[in-house]
């Protein structure tokens, strides 16, 4: 399900003072933005043009307002590189994390952010992450400011052995930490999987 609005409605979802400057980047280059439901791999996507269009970017929308701006900057760095070198180079290669960088730039030191946030962005700007969700530092600082779901936890938080259960309904029990993921076993198949310390998740009473 995809939520069609008016760019003015873009407001909304970013902090105070950053619309126009968001604005500038989609009107200039003509961005067909969607606004989405969750989705589970993904929190923003860029599309180049093709014979359905122009530039088309979609972000989820029910990300916090710091989280919002950060991913949309994320899919505009795509399409700006993308200007540059059309698909010369790799995703989320050298070229596109100057990119990011260079954007990012353009929002730190203004005010738009809370210091936290401000400080872990400034750490990210020195060598972007494939996705926010790839930086843990970042994405634990942007988690403090989700609404707060009851019984939920990062997966770092849950002590060791502790059932937890994944947006798909799945269940699983947290095992011990390899280098920067934990290895968990679902229930049902016997199963390991490896989770980011900053995954969300369901505690389930043993």
């Amino acid at each position: 399900m995809k939520q069609e609005a008016p760019l003015h409605a873009l407001a909304a979802y970013l902090p105070e003072g950053t619309f126009e400057q968001v604005m500038a980047y989609l009107t200039d280059y003509k961005v067909h933005l969607t606004v989405t439901r969750e989705r589970q791999s993904i929190l923003g996507d860029y599309r180049h043009p093709d014979r359905r269009g122009g530039h088309r970017i979609s972000i989820n929308g029910n990300l916090n307002k710091y989280a919002f701006l950060i991913t949309l900057l994320h899919e505009i760095s795509h399409l700006t590189t993308y200007m540059q070198y059309a698909n010369s180079v790799a995703s989320h290669g050298k070229e596109w994390k100057q990119h990011f960088s260079n954007i990012l730039k353009q929002f730190v030191g203004k005010g738009y952010l809370p210091p936290d946030v401000e400080m872990a962005l400034r750490q990210s700007i020195q060598n972007p992450a494939a996705s926010s969700c790839a930086d843990d530092d970042l994405m634990r600082v942007l988690k403090r400011y989700d609404t707060q779901k009851e019984n939920h936890f990062l997966v770092e938080q849950l002590a060791p052995n502790q059932l937890f259960r994944t947006k798909d309904g799945r269940i699983f029990r947290r095992g011990e930490r390899i280098r920067k993921r934990y290895r968990c076993e679902e229930v049902a198949t016997k199963r390991m999987y490896l989770f980011s310390p900053v995954y969300e998740v369901e505690l389930v009473a043993a």
